[in-house]
């Protein structure tokens, strides 16, 4: 599409509510009038403005799923002669829960991770999320479900297998946490990577919570990117040290979603549920094997499923020494499993939402670094 035309599918696909679309590079930001004429990849543009103009091109075509792709075809090739802008991060650790001083969930660590970004990392643009709503938590979750944990309904058992006591707090957190990671899975398909500075609440079950998790924001980002039409086909490679037991059951008979974990075998939960790949590790795993498996899991992954999007939970609770862990990565050997999932999307173009997942060491510092590492890694493929 050329000049005014390109411009008037723009202006069509925004009146069907696809809110992504924006113009500013299209409005006079690059000295390009609206009423512009000739091959809209021809135009002589400034890299900022080259770059997003190719992530709203590109973002239409996955949007109406085009069956010719010439509305987004030379900005394609032009998006590989540019590298990218500020990386867009969302933060949700303002919204906190009032747990006792001696629990075992390190709250301050979200806090934290987000000073350090702050301090180390200008490229990171940090933003807070919107709150996950009824409809969309109902994407992966049960209606009643939804009900009794916002209304404050839980009995004791359900408080004991989330492993925190309710609070009006608690479900403010949970639905900006579920927030984040709807708005990384967004910022992704414009950007090509984004992260949620905490989710990864991947024990969440359609009708209960478990393991410090309320809401499975991971399964719900995934039904709504393709609710929305943004994507048909997404694999969650979870690299949390605990199995994403709920994320598998309520994902088990969906073939549009790949469910990919590998975990400590013998770690919590005990009784596994069925993904549609399980890579279980024994204890006490160093880098060299868990990088061995994680390039086969890949491997695997690929020959079996083809995603237009990759949902990654880059859990800190495979470093050695984790209180909650049981494997013996180093800093370095997680820094490498990174980078192996960031390099692994880019050779095939896949976008990636990021999530913070597990993390318990006794200094919370230790836990600190691995996250900013990995927002770190994940800015340098932005």
């Amino acid at each position: 599409l050329e000049g005014d035309e390109f411009l008037g599918a723009l202006n069509g696909l925004e009146a069907d509510g696809l809110h992504q679309i924006e113009h500013e590079v299209l409005c006079g930001q690059g000295g390009i009038d609206r009423g512009f004429h000739g091959d809209y990849s021809r135009v002589k543009l400034e890299k900022s403005e080259a770059r997003a103009l190719v992530r709203r091109t590109t973002a239409i075509s996955r949007a109406i799923d085009l069956e010719s792709r010439r509305i987004c075809c030379d900005a394609a090739i032009l998006s590989r002669g540019y590298s990218s802008g500020d990386m867009k991060a969302f933060h949700s650790d303002q919204f906190v829960l009032p747990l006792p001083p001696e629990h075992r969930f390190p709250m301050r660590k979200y806090a934290l991770l987000r000073a350090a970004i702050e301090q180390n990392l200008p490229q990171v643009e940090l933003l807070e999320p919107p709150a996950a709503t009824d409809g969309q938590l109902a994407l992966a979750h049960h209606p009643d479900w939804i009900r009794r944990f916002c209304n404050g309904r839980l009995d004791q058992a359900d408080q004991r297998a989330i492993g925190f006591p309710w609070s009006p707090e608690m479900v403010e957190r949970s639905r900006r946490s579920a927030g984040a990671t709807i708005a990384a899975a967004r910022a992704a398909l414009l950007d090509g990577v984004s992260v949620n500075l905490a989710g990864g609440t991947h024990h969440a079950h359609a009708d209960r919570g478990e393991g410090f998790c309320c809401f499975n924001d991971v399964a719900v980002a995934a039904r709504l990117m393709q609710a929305e039409s943004r994507v048909r086909r997404i694999a969650i490679l979870d690299l949390d040290v605990h199995q994403g037991n709920g994320t598998a059951t309520i994902l088990a008979t969906d073939p549009t979603i790949f469910t990919l974990s590998i975990h400590g075998q013998r770690n919590w939960p005990f009784a596994k549920a069925l993904s549609d790949l399980d890579v279980g590790l024994p204890d006490g795993t160093r880098d060299d094997v868990y990088l061995s498996e994680l390039q086969n899991a890949l491997r695997a992954l690929e020959t079996r499923f083809a995603p237009d999007l990759l949902l990654y939970i880059a859990g800190a609770d495979v470093l050695g020494g984790d209180r909650l862990g049981r494997l013996a990565l180093t800093p370095g050997g997680i820094k490498a499993r990174d980078r192996m999932v960031f390099e692994w999307g880019r050779a095939r173009g896949l976008p990636i939402a990021v999530a913070m997942g597990g993390g318990y060491c006794s200094e919370i510092e230790k836990t600190v670094a691995v996250h900013q590492a990995t927002v770190a890694m994940a800015a340098e493929f932005c």
